[in-house]
């Protein structure tokens, strides 16, 4: 029942535009308005749910002079073959497919301005036929590569003997790098000389290419394509490609890509320039295609004379798949399924990093990053990380599309496996102001701390160093931002012994000559009252807090180096105690 259902939802489609209103992409280079180089790419933002993307150029307000309006399928980039004129202000239209009408919707209308070219083309590299290629076919045609900054090409052909064939202009209005010449020599070598060319005086000095001709023969005529039709959409996964059989022709070439077959980049490329003599592809038996997009075909009919001339490909959408795509009401339909997992996961100490997916699915894959690719070792919703790295988690719930071929509908989360735990504390260090203290927490450990004041709820701070406290006891809490727990420390300030030296050196050159109590910054403990004694508790000396102190000498002669005791009274009637050093 639940395939079932999963079946009828595919099944179903909404083509109502009811309250639906289209989300259109943005302009991102040129952006309306610069003044741009005439080479430049024109790149634009992708829009969820949107299939194609298509575009039209041309030097006047919905004028088409420069390029049609021409499908991209899902790439939001288009690089001019031919360049833009110079100098001249680019109108731009921006079209998207509508999967709720069938039809393009014009989204976006700008302007642009190209600047003048500021150097001569490079040379090109020819196409076909290759440089020293033998037995090429009377009626083939000459294409070369696409010369940056070229807004035409000089072609000159000759023979071996240096007799001039032709030499022409090439068109780049039709294409521009393709020439067919009015016929070649049968079995003669013929040289090509491209010249790229534009608006400025200079020319590259560019070599010739050179191939032989073959014997005369007869091309074969283009081969129509029955299935799929152009523009067909719900197209199956995996279709039984179909074209009519040609006279004359020794097998066809067949390309399916899903990127436009321009001359640029072809993505996915599922069959490239594989001859035979059939005239149908079961894509089950090669590569099952993508759902839910735009495909392009093309078909080229061949025999010993070459291959046929000027065969369009045609264009395809796959079914809806997975999505995403828009019902009638414009909510964006997306059958992967929800995954919540965090990016990053911790492991404390030496414990099992053993993670689970809770989000229902009908399958799991786990994956680590190694050597610079995703690496499947686990299968299932529970899954024990082998050491702290990159991992992935994959989950799909399967579905049938329309023609009964499963299809698998994925969502992924990238994660990190971090390993951590409590922090040591090694030590506390307190400074004393003037009336306030100062605490500085030091740690050890792998994980990532942060430090909080006499509360583990926090709030919690990144510095170790806490500062401008009121004179009291402290408690303070260190804790793993990666959840291995919190570490606690209580700071006792020792007040009672503040203000009172830990030694001195009565030996007359006027540095720590005399012991006495010095008020410190805080301003604590002031006292009214300071009795000193030898180690055995005989008293020396009682000294006033208001003279210099004592100078280490009882009954006016010297007493030896040693450590020697004393006792305070403070304002407050507190006793204090402690001991010093005298040292000689």
């Amino acid at each position: 029942m639940e395939a079932l259902k999963k079946l009828l939802c595919l099944c179903v489609l909404f083509w109502g535009v009811k309250g639906w209103t289209q989300q259109c992409p943005e302009p991102v280079s040129p952006g309306p308005g610069d003044l741009v180089s005439p080479d430049v790419p024109i790149i634009w933002t992708e829009v969820e749910g949107v299939p194609a993307y298509l575009i039209q150029l041309g030097t006047t307000e919905g004028g088409d002079e420069i390029l049609p309006l021409t499908s991209r399928g899902p790439s939001t980039t288009y690089i001019p073959p031919l360049g833009l004129p110079e100098n001249e202000t680019i109108y731009a239209e921006l079209w998207v497919f509508n999967l709720l009408t069938n039809l393009p919707f014009r989204c976006v209308r700008y302007t642009f301005q190209t600047t003048s070219y500021t150097s001569p083309p490079e040379c090109t590299e020819m196409v076909r036929p290759f440089d020293g290629e033998e037995n090429v076919p009377v009626q083939s045609a000459i294409s070369w590569s696409y010369s940056p900054r070229a807004t035409e090409y000089v072609v000159s052909l000759s023979t071996s003997d240096g007799e001039f064939l032709n030499v022409e202009v090439a068109d780049l209005s039709l294409d521009p790098s393709e020439y067919l010449p009015d016929g070649l020599p049968p079995e003669e070598e013929i040289f090509v000389q491209i010249t790229p060319k534009n608006s400025l005086d200079e020319t590259p000095d560019c070599a010739p290419f050179s191939f032989i001709t073959g014997p005369v023969a007869t091309l074969p005529d283009c081969s129509p394509i029955i299935y799929p039709v152009d523009g067909q959409f719900e197209v199956p996964l995996s279709p039984i490609i179909r074209w009519d059989s040609v006279p004359g022709a020794n097998g066809y070439y067949v390309t399916l890509a899903d990127s436009p077959l321009d001359g640029g980049p072809i993505n996915n490329l599922i069959l490239d320039r594989n001859p035979f003599d059939a005239t149908l592809v079961r894509l089950s038996e090669v590569r099952p295609l993508e759902p839910n997009l735009e495909y392009f075909l093309q078909v080229i009919p061949f025999n010993e004379a070459g291959e046929a001339l000027g065969c369009e490909p045609i264009s395809f959408y796959t079914i809806l798949g997975c999505g995403p795509y828009f019902d009638e009401e414009g909510t964006l339909i997306d059958f992967s399924p929800e995954l919540n997992f965090p990016e990053r996961v911790e492991i404390c100490g030496d414990e099992d990093s053993i993670l689970t997916a809770t989000d229902p699915a009908d399958g799991y894959f786990w994956y680590v990053f190694e050597n610079q690719t995703w690496k499947e070792i686990e299968r299932g919703p529970v899954f024990t990380a082998p050491r702290p790295g990159e991992y992935r988690l994959e989950i799909y719930d399967e579905f049938l599309d329309p023609s009964g071929i499963p299809i698998k509908c994925s969502s992924y989360q990238d994660f990190s496996v971090i390993q951590s735990e409590p922090a040591i504390i090694e030590d506390t260090d307190v400074d004393l102001g003037t009336g306030v203290i100062s605490i500085e927490v030091t740690v050890s450990g792998i994980g990532d701390y942060e430090f909080a004041l006499n509360d583990p709820g926090g709030p919690y701070q990144d510095s170790n160093r806490f500062t401008g406290l009121p004179l009291d006891n402290y408690r303070v809490f260190v804790r793993d931002r990666n959840g291995c727990g919190i570490t606690e420390v209580l700071v006792e300030p020792d007040l009672t012994l503040e203000g009172f030296p830990k030694f001195f050196t009565p030996n007359g050159d006027g540095i720590n000559d005399f012991w006495q109590f010095i008020l410190p910054p805080s301003g604590v403990n002031p006292i009214r009252e300071l009795i000193i004694f030898d180690r055995f508790g005989n008293f020396l000396v009682q000294v006033d807090p208001q003279s210099a102190g004592w100078d280490g000498t009882f009954n006016g002669r010297p007493v030896p180096a040693s450590d020697y005791w004393f006792r305070a009274i403070n304002n407050n009637n507190q006793e204090i105690r402690g001991h010093f050093s005298l040292k000689r």
